[in-house]
Order: structure tokens, then sequence, then C-alpha cells
């Protein structure tokens, strides 16, 4: 290639880096590092798909040099690489060689010039593309949290594309949008960034309507209070597009949080309401009383009484017979939400269920510290009315704590707390000596903890498990019903194989 065509060549090539830089506000060192890879990536064709090909373009004059490249290995790591080359080899060619340098070579500048003029097209479209990728990347990284209005540009079955400033794309797949919604191409509709796409093709940035943060910022939009910070929205549960659950807490004892957010004659709420195609919205002054925030988050429906387990972070909830469809609400919608929105697990019973469940469950409890403490049924019932629940409490109990109880002294506390921590240290050795017959620990729904319950109770073969009520297996271990069944069920199979359910008719 003769001087003044290599010089032509180079203003060309940078004619359209400047263009582009220009036009599109791209970095000009982005657009030729771009096109060094690209250019790369043509000449490599030339040689095998190890081959080491770089292309190196000068930012001043435009003109470019290709070569290829071996990384300089030590003689007992070399294989044969194309890309690689043995120390020996390459001291022959440069007295300097060190491993993990490089040895190169020049290519043909011939080899550039066959370039056709729709390759390189096609490689300045793509850089240029990946280029505006990268710009709105870093634009829109920065905007995730935010709300954003866009246009409706394209509707599918499983995902709108939207069109927003600039020109960016976004998407907004099914599981974000709130069900039952209907847009048309042209549509303006607002939506939370929810997230910007790294990798992949496709639209750069997923927006979404069906998140609970998509809530949280209307909410913020619509009621000044919330967005100044007089109010704080403390917690939500939603289910987009038919129920959402806000629990707000004021800073400042002079506005009232549930009417600010409500609005005159219901207007804020309502305007929310309509942003989420009629979506019910019921708002809940939040507590820091669990109990009474639970309370709460029921409401319309009343609660006579909670009981509330610590330990498993759940809470039994009565109501009257009238008011359980409302406390559970359309397929368990309001006390899933409320479930979802105060962290706990919560059931809700009748009164009426609640005493029997009370009762039995102090009878399992009274029973246990009678045989495991070796105490009559006063003291077993003195340490239920107390607050103690498990061998386990009491264990980890203090003398003083004990001592308050009444006629309870130290000795007698002390005594108590020994006979608790010798029964859990007796448990955990008796569990762990126990072997789980494999015809019990086969079964699918048998685990490690309650095969070794099973036959410490002298349940140890399918057929007496078999035998077992849902209540009887329930006496052993705690399990739900439905689980108890199963497992039940699945130990009865044995009956229905080699003509075993001959015997048991």
């Amino acid at each position: 290639m003769s001087s003044e065509l290599e010089n032509k060549k180079g203003k060309e090539i940078l004619q359209i880096v400047n263009l582009v830089a220009n036009e599109k506000n791209i970095d000009r060192n982005i657009i030729i590092e771009a096109l060094e890879s690209a250019l790369a990536a043509v000449v490599a064709k030339n040689f095998s798909e190890e081959a080491d090909i770089r292309v190196v373009i000068d930012p001043i004059t435009g003109l470019y040099e290709a070569g290829r490249y071996w990384e300089i290995v030590s003689d007992e790591d070399f294989e044969g690489s194309e890309a690689q080359i043995s120390l020996a080899d390459a001291k022959e060619e440069s007295e300097d060689a060190l491993v993990g340098g490089f040895i190169s070579e020049d290519t043909p500048v011939d080899s550039l010039s066959r370039i056709g003029a729709s390759q390189a097209k096609q490689i300045i479209v793509r850089l240029v593309r990946d280029a505006e990728r990268q710009k709105l990347l870093s634009q829109f990284e920065k905007r995730v949290g935010e709300l954003v209005s866009a246009q409706v540009k394209k509707i599918t079955k499983d995902f709108i594309t939207l069109e927003l400033y600039d020109g960016a794309e976004a998407l907004m797949k099914k599981s974000d949008m709130v069900p039952k919604e209907i847009f048309h191409v042209g549509d303006r509709i607002r939506g939370y960034l929810k997230e910007t796409n790294k990798e992949g093709r496709g639209p750069l940035i997923i927006v979404s309507r069906s998140c609970e943060e998509f809530l949280l910022k209307v909410f913020c939009l619509e009621v000044p209070e919330v967005d100044e910070g007089q109010i704080e929205i403390k917690a939500a549960a939603r289910d987009a597009g038919y129920r959402a659950k806000i629990a707000v807490k004021s800073k400042d004892n002079r506005v009232d949080p549930i009417g600010a957010c409500v609005g005159m004659r219901g207007a804020r709420v309502q305007s929310i309401s309509n942003e989420l195609n009629g979506e019910r919205i019921d708002i809940i002054l939040w507590h820091d009383n669990p109990a009474q925030l639970v309370v709460n988050a029921l409401a319309p429906a009343e609660v006579l009484s909670v009981v509330v387990d610590e330990d498993n972070r759940a809470m039994d909830i009565a109501v009257t017979e009238d008011q359980l469809s409302q406390a559970i609400g359309r397929n368990g919608q309001n006390i899933r939400l409320a479930s979802e929105l105060t962290g706990w697990s919560l059931n809700v019973m009748t009164q009426e269920d609640m005493i029997k469940k009370g009762k039995t469950e102090t009878a399992a409890e009274r029973g246990s510290f009678i045989a495991k403490l070796d105490v009559d049924d006063d003291i077993a019932s003195l340490l239920l009315q107390s607050g103690y629940k498990t061998v386990e409490s009491v264990a980890h109990a203090s003398v003083e704590s004990l001592v308050s109880i009444e006629e309870f002294d130290e000795e007698i506390a002390e005594a108590l707390i020994k006979r608790a921590k010798d029964s859990l240290l007796s448990d955990i050795l008796f569990e762990d000596s126990v072997d789980v017959p494999q015809e019990l620990s086969e079964l699918v729904r048998m685990d490690d903890s309650i095969g070794k319950k099973l036959v410490a109770a002298g349940v140890d073969t399918r057929d007496k498990l078999a035998d077992f009520s849902v209540d009887d297996l329930q006496d052993i271990i705690e399990i739900s019903d439905e689980d108890a069944g199963a497992l039940i069920m699945e130990a009865r199979e044995i009956w229905f194989q080699d003509g075993s359910s001959d015997n048991k008719e």
C-alpha cells in the first residue's frame, strides 16, 4: 500500500470516527477501540481460531497496523497452541524474551484492504449500537428505583415495549403488569424502573407496575406528606390489581397519617387506586406492638384475642363466627396480605376453636413438664401460668425469674433448671444413639428427626406407622394435618404390596 493511499484511508477512518462521535455524542476513544476490535475480527478470519490478532489505529493520523501475537510460556508448559510460543523458540526471535511476554509479527496491510464496504458498514453500525447501549446503561443505572413516564410502542402476548425519552426502549414483562390492565399503542403510562439489562440483546431497561415499590412511589407522588417525610410508610404488601395494605406512621403528632393518605373525601387514595387499575388499598396505622399491628391489619374484621408465639414468630387470632370469612378474605387474600405486612405467620380461627386448641396445647405442655421434670400437676400448672411453655424455656430461665413465681423458692428453682437441662441433654444423647430402620428412612416424607422420635415412641416399622391416625401421629411429633396424613398414607402403601392387604382385611 502506497504512503498516499495509506494516508487517504487513515483520513477516511478519522472522518468516520469523528462523524459518529459528534452525531451520537459518544467518546471517540470508545469508537476507535470498538473499531480496532471489529477490524481485528475481520483479519482473524485468515488465521486459525486460536490466533491472537490485534489492530491498532493511530487516533491522530487514522493509520492502522495489524499484528499477530504469541504469548511466551515456559518450555514445560508449552502445549502447541496457536496463540503461544515456547521460551526456547522466543529466544531465537529475541534475546530479551521472558515468560509472560509476547512475540509479535506484522500482518500484511493488504489483508485489511480486502474488507468490503458492506462489512465496514456492519462494523460501524454494530459499534455505534453497542456504544449507545453502554451510554444508555450508564445513564439509566443511576435512575433505577425511580418512577418513569413512557409511551407504549409495541404490545405482544408476553410483554410490552415502551419508549422513554431520548428514544430509549424499556420492557415491561407480563409478570410486571397489573392483571386485567389494558393498554393501546400510543398510551402514556407510568412505571417503576426496576433494573437494567446489562447483558444480552433487546431492551436495556426493565419497568414494572406490579411491584410494591411502584405502589410506594405513587404514594409519594400523590401524598406530599409522605414525600416530605412527615409520614413514613413502614411496611407494604400487595396483590397487584386486586388489593394492597400499607402501614403508615406519622413523625409529626399534628399530622393524621391515615387522613393525609386518604385525602379530602378520599381523593388521594382514589387517585392512587385509579393509577393501579382500581386496586383496593387498605391504609393501616403502624404500631410497634406486633399484636396490635396485626389487629390493625385485619380491620375491618374485629379481633377478639391474639395469642403470640414469639419463638415461631406466629400468632393465633380469634374472631367471631360471622367475622371469620371477612378476616380470611376471598381465597385467603386478607390474611395473606396481613401476614406479609406484619412479617408474622397468622392463623385465624373462631373463639371456640381457640379455646379448644388452647386446652389441647396446655394439656400436652403440662404432660411434658410432668414427665420430663418429674413434677406434679400443680407445679406444671404454675409454670404454664407464668409463661413457661417448654422444657427448653425452663432450662434457659434464671433462678431469680423462677423464684418470682408464687410458692417457688431458690431450692425449687435450681432443681427445676437442673432437671430441665438434664432432660434436654438426655434427649440429645438419645437421638444421637437412635438408628432409624431403613423401611422408615426410605419414606419420601420421612426425615431423620421425625424418624428418631417415632422409634423412641416404639414406632419402628412401616406397618406400625400405617396403623396410626393423624391424631396419634401428632401426639408424638409436631406435624400438620396434611403432612401427617400424607406420611401415614405413604406408609400404608405396604398393605397393597405382595398381598399384604389381605392380611389387613
